[in-house]
Protein backbone atom coordinates (compact mmCIF):
# COMPACT_ATOMS: atom_id res chain seq x y z
CA UNK A 1 0.00 0.00 0.00
CA UNK A 2 0.99 3.64 -0.02
CA UNK A 3 0.62 6.40 2.50
CA UNK A 4 1.05 10.14 2.44
CA UNK A 5 3.89 11.89 4.20
CA UNK A 6 3.39 15.14 6.08
CA UNK A 7 6.46 16.85 7.53
CA UNK A 8 8.55 13.76 6.86
CA UNK A 9 6.43 11.04 8.47
CA UNK A 10 4.22 8.41 6.86
CA UNK A 11 1.74 6.24 8.72
CA UNK A 12 1.18 2.87 7.11
CA UNK A 13 -1.60 0.41 7.89
CA UNK A 14 0.90 -2.20 9.03
CA UNK A 15 3.34 0.06 10.82
CA UNK A 16 5.11 3.40 10.76
CA UNK A 17 8.11 4.60 8.85
CA UNK A 18 9.99 7.87 9.22
CA UNK A 19 11.39 9.75 6.24
CA UNK A 20 14.16 12.12 7.24
CA UNK A 21 15.04 13.81 3.96
CA UNK A 22 11.73 14.22 2.16
CA UNK A 23 8.39 15.91 2.72
CA UNK A 24 5.07 15.05 1.10
CA UNK A 25 6.32 11.78 -0.40
CA UNK A 26 4.42 8.63 -1.25
CA UNK A 27 5.60 5.34 0.22
CA UNK A 28 4.90 1.90 -1.21
CA UNK A 29 4.51 -1.33 0.77
CA UNK A 30 8.28 -1.81 0.91
CA UNK A 31 8.83 1.67 2.41
CA UNK A 32 10.32 3.11 -0.77
CA UNK A 33 9.69 6.69 -1.83
CA UNK A 34 7.94 6.35 -5.20
CA UNK A 35 6.69 9.86 -5.87
CA UNK A 36 7.23 13.36 -4.58
CA UNK A 37 4.31 15.67 -3.99
CA UNK A 38 4.50 19.43 -4.22
CA UNK A 39 2.60 22.21 -2.52
CA UNK A 40 2.20 23.68 0.92
CA UNK A 41 0.96 21.40 3.68
CA UNK A 42 -1.14 23.09 6.34
CA UNK A 43 -3.16 22.04 9.32
CA UNK A 44 -4.77 21.71 11.71
CA UNK A 45 -7.46 23.86 10.12
CA UNK A 46 -8.54 26.65 12.46
CA UNK A 47 -10.70 28.48 9.90
CA UNK A 48 -14.17 29.72 10.78
CA UNK A 49 -15.78 28.32 7.62
CA UNK A 50 -15.19 24.74 6.47
CA UNK A 51 -16.65 23.81 3.08
CA UNK A 52 -16.91 20.09 2.32
CA UNK A 53 -17.33 18.91 -1.26
CA UNK A 54 -16.79 15.71 -3.20
CA UNK A 55 -18.11 13.60 -6.02
CA UNK A 56 -21.56 12.15 -5.38
CA UNK A 57 -21.35 8.90 -3.47
CA UNK A 58 -18.06 9.64 -1.71
CA UNK A 59 -19.73 10.30 1.65
CA UNK A 60 -19.20 14.05 1.87
CA UNK A 61 -22.21 14.54 4.17
CA UNK A 62 -20.83 11.96 6.60
CA UNK A 63 -17.43 13.67 6.56
CA UNK A 64 -19.06 17.10 6.99
CA UNK A 65 -20.99 15.82 10.01
CA UNK A 66 -17.90 14.25 11.53
CA UNK A 67 -15.92 17.44 10.95
CA UNK A 68 -18.63 19.47 12.69
CA UNK A 69 -18.52 17.18 15.75
CA UNK A 70 -14.71 17.29 15.76
CA UNK A 71 -14.72 21.09 15.65
CA UNK A 72 -17.31 21.27 18.45
CA UNK A 73 -15.23 19.11 20.80
CA UNK A 74 -13.96 20.95 23.84
CA UNK A 75 -17.02 23.11 24.42
CA UNK A 76 -17.32 24.91 21.09
CA UNK A 77 -20.53 25.67 19.20
CA UNK A 78 -20.62 24.72 15.52
CA UNK A 79 -23.26 25.15 12.82
CA UNK A 80 -23.58 22.44 10.14
CA UNK A 81 -25.42 23.60 7.01
CA UNK A 82 -26.64 22.10 3.74
CA UNK A 83 -27.91 23.79 0.58
CA UNK A 84 -29.15 21.06 -1.75
CA UNK A 85 -32.57 20.43 -0.21
CA UNK A 86 -31.99 16.72 0.37
CA UNK A 87 -32.25 16.68 4.18
CA UNK A 88 -29.16 14.48 4.37
CA UNK A 89 -28.00 16.05 7.64
CA UNK A 90 -31.29 15.08 9.29
CA UNK A 91 -30.87 11.51 8.05
CA UNK A 92 -27.27 11.35 9.24
CA UNK A 93 -28.10 12.57 12.75
CA UNK A 94 -31.35 10.56 12.90
CA UNK A 95 -33.50 13.62 13.49
CA UNK A 96 -36.73 14.92 11.88
CA UNK A 97 -36.36 17.00 8.69
CA UNK A 98 -34.68 20.33 9.35
CA UNK A 99 -36.79 23.48 9.08
CA UNK A 100 -35.39 26.83 7.97
CA UNK A 101 -34.11 27.58 11.44
CA UNK A 102 -31.11 26.36 13.37
CA UNK A 103 -31.66 23.35 15.58
CA UNK A 104 -29.34 21.41 17.86
CA UNK A 105 -28.66 17.94 16.46
CA UNK A 106 -25.72 16.66 18.52
CA UNK A 107 -23.53 17.15 21.54
CA UNK A 108 -19.76 16.87 21.30
CA UNK A 109 -17.16 15.69 23.83
CA UNK A 110 -16.26 18.37 26.34
CA UNK A 111 -19.64 20.08 26.25
CA UNK A 112 -19.67 21.18 22.62
CA UNK A 113 -22.83 21.60 20.56
CA UNK A 114 -23.62 21.01 16.90
CA UNK A 115 -26.54 22.90 15.39
CA UNK A 116 -27.85 22.28 11.88
CA UNK A 117 -29.64 24.30 9.22
CA UNK A 118 -31.07 23.33 5.84
CA UNK A 119 -30.74 26.53 3.81
CA UNK A 120 -33.52 27.17 1.30
CA UNK A 121 -33.03 29.79 -1.42
CA UNK A 122 -36.64 31.00 -1.32
CA UNK A 123 -36.59 31.44 2.46
CA UNK A 124 -33.18 33.10 2.24
CA UNK A 125 -34.57 35.63 -0.25
CA UNK A 126 -37.54 36.41 1.99
CA UNK A 127 -35.19 36.85 4.94
CA UNK A 128 -32.97 39.09 2.81
CA UNK A 129 -35.93 41.28 1.77
CA UNK A 130 -37.01 41.62 5.39
CA UNK A 131 -33.51 42.31 6.70
CA UNK A 132 -32.59 45.02 4.21
CA UNK A 133 -35.91 46.36 2.88
CA UNK A 134 -38.57 45.36 5.45
CA UNK A 135 -40.42 43.65 2.58
CA UNK A 136 -41.03 40.14 3.91
CA UNK A 137 -44.80 40.43 3.37
CA UNK A 138 -44.27 41.55 -0.21
CA UNK A 139 -41.78 38.74 -0.63
CA UNK A 140 -44.39 36.21 0.49
CA UNK A 141 -46.73 37.55 -2.17
CA UNK A 142 -44.01 37.21 -4.80
CA UNK A 143 -43.38 33.66 -3.62
CA UNK A 144 -47.07 32.74 -3.95
CA UNK A 145 -47.19 33.82 -7.58
CA UNK A 146 -43.92 32.06 -8.39
CA UNK A 147 -41.83 35.18 -8.94
CA UNK A 148 -39.07 33.99 -6.62
CA UNK A 149 -38.61 30.70 -8.47
CA UNK A 150 -38.77 32.54 -11.79
CA UNK A 151 -36.07 35.01 -10.76
CA UNK A 152 -33.69 32.37 -9.43
CA UNK A 153 -34.26 30.13 -12.46
CA UNK A 154 -33.44 32.73 -15.10
CA UNK A 155 -30.51 33.99 -13.01
CA UNK A 156 -29.07 30.90 -11.24
CA UNK A 157 -26.16 32.93 -9.91
CA UNK A 158 -28.64 34.81 -7.74
CA UNK A 159 -29.73 31.55 -6.08
CA UNK A 160 -26.13 30.76 -5.18
CA UNK A 161 -25.67 34.28 -3.79
CA UNK A 162 -28.71 33.75 -1.56
CA UNK A 163 -27.48 30.36 -0.32
CA UNK A 164 -23.89 31.42 0.30
CA UNK A 165 -25.11 34.70 1.72
CA UNK A 166 -26.95 32.85 4.48
CA UNK A 167 -23.78 30.89 5.26
CA UNK A 168 -21.85 34.16 5.41
CA UNK A 169 -24.44 35.62 7.79
CA UNK A 170 -24.03 32.64 10.14
CA UNK A 171 -20.23 32.98 10.07
CA UNK A 172 -20.37 36.67 10.95
CA UNK A 173 -23.41 36.71 13.27
CA UNK A 174 -22.60 38.54 16.52
CA UNK A 175 -23.51 37.25 19.97
CA UNK A 176 -22.24 39.39 22.82
CA UNK A 177 -23.03 36.66 25.36
CA UNK A 178 -20.46 34.22 23.94
CA UNK A 179 -16.66 34.18 24.11
CA UNK A 180 -15.31 35.87 21.01
CA UNK A 181 -18.56 37.73 20.47
CA UNK A 182 -19.84 35.43 17.69
CA UNK A 183 -22.80 33.05 17.62
CA UNK A 184 -20.72 30.12 16.30
CA UNK A 185 -17.08 29.18 16.70
CA UNK A 186 -17.15 27.54 13.27
CA UNK A 187 -19.54 26.82 10.41
CA UNK A 188 -19.38 23.66 8.27
CA UNK A 189 -21.07 23.68 4.86
CA UNK A 190 -22.08 20.40 3.22
CA UNK A 191 -21.61 21.93 -0.22
CA UNK A 192 -22.61 20.91 -3.77
CA UNK A 193 -20.50 18.24 -5.53
CA UNK A 194 -16.99 18.89 -6.79
CA UNK A 195 -18.16 19.42 -10.36
CA UNK A 196 -20.18 22.48 -9.30
CA UNK A 197 -18.31 23.75 -6.25
CA UNK A 198 -16.17 26.42 -7.95
CA UNK A 199 -19.13 27.98 -9.72
CA UNK A 200 -21.18 27.82 -6.51
CA UNK A 201 -18.55 29.57 -4.41
CA UNK A 202 -17.27 32.03 -6.98
CA UNK A 203 -20.43 34.09 -6.69
CA UNK A 204 -18.86 37.41 -7.69
CA UNK A 205 -18.01 36.04 -11.12
CA UNK A 206 -21.45 34.44 -11.39
CA UNK A 207 -23.34 37.70 -10.84
CA UNK A 208 -20.87 39.98 -12.62
CA UNK A 209 -22.98 40.01 -15.76
CA UNK A 210 -26.18 40.58 -13.80
CA UNK A 211 -25.22 43.23 -11.29
CA UNK A 212 -22.23 45.56 -11.47
CA UNK A 213 -23.46 47.49 -8.43
CA UNK A 214 -26.35 47.30 -6.00
CA UNK A 215 -27.40 45.02 -3.13
CA UNK A 216 -26.96 41.69 -4.95
CA UNK A 217 -23.43 42.62 -6.01
CA UNK A 218 -22.67 43.88 -2.49
CA UNK A 219 -23.94 40.59 -1.07
CA UNK A 220 -21.74 38.62 -3.48
CA UNK A 221 -18.69 40.69 -2.57
CA UNK A 222 -19.34 40.17 1.15
CA UNK A 223 -19.51 36.40 0.58
CA UNK A 224 -16.14 36.47 -1.18
CA UNK A 225 -14.68 38.32 1.82
CA UNK A 226 -15.64 35.38 4.05
CA UNK A 227 -13.88 33.04 1.60
CA UNK A 228 -10.48 34.58 2.35
CA UNK A 229 -7.72 31.98 2.91
CA UNK A 230 -7.37 32.89 6.58
CA UNK A 231 -11.11 32.46 7.21
CA UNK A 232 -12.22 29.51 5.07
CA UNK A 233 -11.04 26.20 3.63
CA UNK A 234 -12.54 23.92 0.99
CA UNK A 235 -12.02 20.24 1.86
CA UNK A 236 -12.50 17.58 -0.81
CA UNK A 237 -13.80 14.06 -0.07
CA UNK A 238 -12.80 11.21 -2.35
CA UNK A 239 -12.49 7.44 -2.65
CA UNK A 240 -9.52 5.41 -3.83
CA UNK A 241 -11.17 4.92 -7.21
CA UNK A 242 -10.30 6.40 -10.59
CA UNK A 243 -13.33 8.63 -11.19
CA UNK A 244 -13.57 10.21 -7.70
CA UNK A 245 -9.82 10.84 -7.65
CA UNK A 246 -9.87 12.40 -11.12
CA UNK A 247 -12.76 14.65 -10.09
CA UNK A 248 -10.77 15.64 -6.99
CA UNK A 249 -7.73 16.48 -9.11
CA UNK A 250 -9.91 18.55 -11.46
CA UNK A 251 -11.64 20.23 -8.52
CA UNK A 252 -8.35 21.26 -6.93
CA UNK A 253 -7.22 22.74 -10.24
CA UNK A 254 -10.46 24.70 -10.71
CA UNK A 255 -10.51 25.99 -7.14
CA UNK A 256 -6.88 27.07 -7.47
CA UNK A 257 -7.54 28.93 -10.73
CA UNK A 258 -10.48 30.71 -9.10
CA UNK A 259 -8.34 31.74 -6.13
CA UNK A 260 -10.55 29.89 -3.64
CA UNK A 261 -8.99 28.60 -0.39
CA UNK A 262 -8.00 24.95 -0.50
CA UNK A 263 -8.10 22.74 2.58
CA UNK A 264 -7.33 19.05 2.86
CA UNK A 265 -8.38 15.88 1.07
CA UNK A 266 -10.35 13.29 3.05
CA UNK A 267 -10.11 9.75 1.68
CA UNK A 268 -13.24 7.88 2.70
CA UNK A 269 -13.98 4.13 2.79
CA UNK A 270 -10.36 3.01 3.03
CA UNK A 271 -9.60 -0.68 3.57
CA UNK A 272 -6.37 -2.19 4.94
CA UNK A 273 -4.49 -4.70 2.77
CA UNK A 274 -4.98 -8.31 3.86
CA UNK A 275 -1.75 -9.59 2.29
CA UNK A 276 1.87 -8.72 2.97
CA UNK A 277 3.80 -7.14 0.11
CA UNK A 278 5.48 -10.39 -0.98
CA UNK A 279 2.20 -12.33 -0.85
CA UNK A 280 0.50 -9.60 -2.84
CA UNK A 281 3.08 -9.82 -5.63
CA UNK A 282 2.73 -13.61 -5.75
CA UNK A 283 -1.06 -13.36 -5.79
CA UNK A 284 -1.06 -10.96 -8.74
CA UNK A 285 1.16 -13.36 -10.69
CA UNK A 286 -0.99 -16.36 -9.74
CA UNK A 287 1.94 -17.92 -7.87
CA UNK A 288 0.56 -18.29 -4.34
CA UNK A 289 1.51 -21.63 -2.79
CA UNK A 290 -1.57 -23.84 -3.20
CA UNK A 291 -0.39 -26.21 -0.48
CA UNK A 292 -0.28 -23.33 2.01
CA UNK A 293 -3.78 -22.28 0.97
CA UNK A 294 -5.02 -25.85 1.40
CA UNK A 295 -3.40 -26.08 4.83
CA UNK A 296 -5.11 -22.87 5.89
CA UNK A 297 -8.49 -24.14 4.70
CA UNK A 298 -8.00 -27.39 6.60
CA UNK A 299 -6.98 -25.49 9.74
CA UNK A 300 -10.24 -23.56 9.48
CA UNK A 301 -12.12 -26.86 9.64
CA UNK A 302 -13.11 -27.15 5.98
CA UNK A 303 -12.29 -29.59 3.22
CA UNK A 304 -9.58 -28.12 0.94
CA UNK A 305 -11.02 -29.19 -2.39
CA UNK A 306 -9.10 -28.11 -5.52
CA UNK A 307 -12.03 -25.88 -6.51
CA UNK A 308 -11.99 -24.08 -3.15
CA UNK A 309 -8.21 -23.64 -3.24
CA UNK A 310 -8.36 -22.09 -6.71
CA UNK A 311 -11.29 -19.88 -5.74
CA UNK A 312 -9.35 -18.48 -2.79
CA UNK A 313 -6.26 -17.95 -4.96
CA UNK A 314 -8.43 -16.01 -7.43
CA UNK A 315 -9.90 -13.90 -4.60
CA UNK A 316 -6.38 -13.14 -3.38
CA UNK A 317 -5.35 -12.03 -6.87
CA UNK A 318 -8.39 -9.74 -7.12
CA UNK A 319 -7.60 -8.25 -3.72
CA UNK A 320 -3.95 -7.69 -4.66
CA UNK A 321 -4.99 -5.97 -7.89
CA UNK A 322 -7.32 -3.67 -5.95
CA UNK A 323 -4.58 -2.78 -3.46
CA UNK A 324 -2.22 -1.94 -6.35
CA UNK A 325 -4.85 0.28 -7.99
CA UNK A 326 -5.51 2.03 -4.68
CA UNK A 327 -1.77 2.63 -4.31
CA UNK A 328 -1.76 4.39 -7.68
CA UNK A 329 -4.74 6.53 -6.65
CA UNK A 330 -3.06 7.42 -3.35
CA UNK A 331 -0.02 8.56 -5.30
CA UNK A 332 -2.27 10.76 -7.46
CA UNK A 333 -3.83 12.30 -4.36
CA UNK A 334 -0.45 12.87 -2.71
CA UNK A 335 0.69 14.65 -5.86
CA UNK A 336 -1.84 17.39 -5.14
CA UNK A 337 0.34 18.56 -2.27
CA UNK A 338 -2.57 18.87 0.15
CA UNK A 339 -2.89 17.35 3.64
CA UNK A 340 -4.57 13.95 3.40
CA UNK A 341 -6.81 12.38 6.04
CA UNK A 342 -8.37 8.92 5.97
CA UNK A 343 -11.48 7.30 7.41
CA UNK A 344 -12.32 3.61 6.91
CA UNK A 345 -15.04 1.73 5.12
CA UNK A 346 -17.92 0.89 7.48
CA UNK A 347 -19.13 -2.52 6.39
CA UNK A 348 -22.45 -2.47 8.24
CA UNK A 349 -23.50 1.04 7.20
CA UNK A 350 -23.05 4.56 8.53
CA UNK A 351 -24.92 5.62 11.65
CA UNK A 352 -24.57 8.29 14.32
CA UNK A 353 -21.90 6.25 16.07
CA UNK A 354 -19.88 6.34 12.85
CA UNK A 355 -20.01 10.14 12.86
CA UNK A 356 -18.50 10.27 16.35
CA UNK A 357 -15.83 7.69 15.49
CA UNK A 358 -14.87 9.59 12.36
CA UNK A 359 -14.75 12.83 14.37
CA UNK A 360 -12.22 11.27 16.74
CA UNK A 361 -10.18 10.01 13.78
CA UNK A 362 -10.08 13.46 12.16
CA UNK A 363 -8.97 14.99 15.46
CA UNK A 364 -6.32 12.30 15.91
CA UNK A 365 -5.01 13.08 12.41
CA UNK A 366 -4.94 16.80 13.37
CA UNK A 367 -7.41 17.94 10.76
CA UNK A 368 -8.75 20.23 13.49
CA UNK A 369 -7.06 21.64 16.56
Amino acid sequence: MVGTVHAGTVKLVNGENTVTDSENAVIDSENTVIKEASGEVAGPWDRRLHIVTGKGGTGKTTVAGALAVALASGGRRVLLTEVEGRQQIAQLFDTPPLPYRERKVASAPGGGEVFALAIDADEALLEYLEMFYNLRRAGRALDRIGAVDFATTIAPGVRDVLLTGKVKEAVNRPDATRPGGLAYDAVVLDAPPTGRITRFLNVTAEVAGLAKVGPIRAQADSVMAVLAPDRAAVHLVTLLEEMPVQETVDGVAELTRAGLPLGGVVVNMTRPPLLRAKESRLARRGELDREEIAAGIKEAGMEPTPELVEALAWEAAQHADRVALEAAERAEIAGLGRPVYEVPLVADGVDLGTVYRFAEMLRAQQMVA
